[in-house]
């Protein structure tokens, strides 16, 4: 069970976004009113919202006011519902449930799905552009510079591509072997995690060294949260999950649950959430939400 700080941290700032959102995706309106929709699909009425309280509680720290620090979490909020939404398309992994819910080719259509995605992607970047997220044009280009490499080709991307491609391999009896795995979730998962926590020491103007205790925290905690979906994956509730469960076994990947077994997941999970807190020692301020959240990553069950 998560400590109540956390909880309530996580229910404020999962609030606020949500409300933040409708005034930064486009109003539902002529010819592209369908598209405005599932874009708002995509993104409202679900999501643990962990991103954004790593965006916003990160920015704290540093005296960075809500006003900015939660148009950045949007933001980072939209990009991540974007690789949802490609990640569901039946060319990808095929799913027909997220977040308890019909997901966005199934609620629409494939194309729109599409679209929905690369608007959601386009309207990230354009918000963190916009004087209102910061005043500072450096910091603004640093947001989107930082974003762009975390979701890119040498990011959230990439890992995607890698995960296809040992789908591929799985096909012909191959998987690939533990440093693999820890490459392809840093990328596919961790980068975006990663980003997401150094996104508010951005926007505060933080040293350098305080910049990068928030990234290795974040980078341990996105390994631990992927060996944590692994094991639900293994042993969770598809009710619960509000997505389909078993499908990277059905799909003969490689997992840490196959590597490791349950109980070496758990421990190894353990060890990374122990690692990143130690980061938070080198932060100045109440880090005791970032703490909160590490525990929450493999104690969650959805």
């Amino acid at each position: 069970m998560s400590d109540p700080l956390f909880q309530a941290a996580l229910a404020e700032v999962a609030a606020a976004v949500e409300a933040e959102l409708p005034r930064l995706l486009p109003q539902p309106a002529g010819h592209t009113a369908k598209l405005d929709h599932a874009m708002a699909y995509a993104c409202l009425g679900g999501g643990k919202r962990l991103r954004p309280l790593l965006t916003v509680a990160g920015a704290d720290l540093f005296g960075v006011a809500r006003a900015q620090s939660l148009r950045a979490a949007a933001a980072l909020e939209m990009l991540h519902c974007y690789s949802l939404v490609h990640d569901d398309l039946p060319c990808m992994d095929d799913d027909d449930l997220r977040r308890g819910r019909p997901t966005v080719h199934k609620a629409f259509d494939e194309a729109t799905a599409v679209l929905a995605g690369d608007g959601l992607q386009a309207q990230a970047f354009a918000v963190l552009a916009d004087p209102a997220t910061h005043p500072e044009p450096a910091v603004r280009v640093e947001l989107v510079a930082g974003l762009a490499a975390a979701a890119g080709p040498r990011g959230m991307v990439g890992g995607q591509a890698i995960d296809l491609l040992a789908e591929e391999l799985a096909g012909q009896g191959k998987t690939l072997d533990m440093a693999e795995i820890g490459h392809l979730q840093a990328l596919k998962t961790g980068a975006l995690i990663g980003f997401a926590a150094e996104a508010g020491a951005i926007l505060g103007g933080a040293a350098m060294a305080e910049r990068q205790a928030l990234r290795s925290y974040a980078d341990a905690i996105g390994l631990a949260f992927q060996i944590a979906d692994d094991i639900l994956d293994h042993e969770g509730d598809a009710a619960m999950l509000g997505k389909r469960v078993g499908k990277d076994a059905a799909a003969g990947k490689a997992t840490f649950v196959g590597l490791l077994g349950l109980d070496g997941a758990r421990a190894r999970a353990a060890a990374l959430t122990s690692a990143a807190q130690q980061h938070l020692a080198a932060l100045k301020g109440d880090t005791g939400v970032l703490h909160g959240l590490a525990a929450f990553v493999i104690t969650r069950r959805s």
